[in-house]
């Protein structure tokens, strides 16, 4: 299968320094709205990556140093620090670089979970060529009776308590919705969230047919 071809510029936006930037597509929600899984399945198709900050945390080692700062803040139901989930995800795109996993010049990121505030966001603006924000807009309600339900079948202890679960919805009002307002608005597309997980996969791939493959749309016409 041939790799996917983007349109995309090449001009001095795509480069930071002489390292290329990471080419994204920043998957945004409250937790509970599917932010995971709709990144698990998008990136089954060739010429994209599914990045999530949580699998990357979950994977520490419990007994490291930076398992522990993780587990720490994960049980009150906190942001881990934004240096720390930077440091992280450098680090694990290195190992994916490394490995061949990943190509910075010819995949794209679904990144979900970092940047997961505005300081992160800034922090990344020279690392990251943000093509896409995937708004996944959920109400609150119907969110944390599916994650409730989710960490009895998986086990996720982290994911049991209602009032930590509580604490995620407010610290995501705090500090990853304001994400919104550091991009462009041109580059923000809101998905609903609440239907049903092929109903949302059918929007998202609406939206990157238009955003990321307009040609290809002109070619079907």
């Amino acid at each position: 299968m041939s790799p996917i071809r983007f349109r995309i510029q090449r001009d001095k936006r795509f480069m930071s320094g002489d390292h290329p930037l990471y080419k994204s597509v920043l998957v945004l929600g409250p937790p509970g709205s599917g932010k995971g899984t709709q990144g698990k399945v998008l990136s089954q198709m060739p010429g994209f990556l599914h990045v999530s900050s949580g699998d990357m945390f979950r994977n520490l080692d419990p007994q490291s140093d930076l398992g522990r700062i993780f587990l720490e803040h994960s049980t009150r139901g906190e942001l881990v620090p934004d240096d720390l989930t930077v440091r992280l995800w450098e680090h694990h795109m290195d190992r994916l670089a490394n490995s061949g996993q990943f190509s910075i010049k010819r995949d794209v990121l679904f990144l979900d979970g970092i940047p997961r505030s505005r300081a992160q966001a800034e922090v990344l603006a020279d690392k990251v060529d943000m093509l896409l924000l995937l708004h996944l807009r959920a109400d609150q309600e119907p969110m944390l009776e599916r994650i409730h339900k989710r960490a009895l079948q998986e086990n996720r202890l982290d994911d049991a308590n209602p009032d930590v679960l509580r604490r995620r919805f407010q610290e995501y009002e705090a500090e990853t919705a304001p994400i919104l307002d550091f991009y462009p608005a041109a580059k923000i597309r809101t998905v609903d969230a609440g239907a049903a997980p092929l109903e949302v996969l059918r929007q998202i791939i609406e939206v990157l047919q238009i955003m990321l493959f307009p040609e290809a749309l002109q070619h079907a016409a």
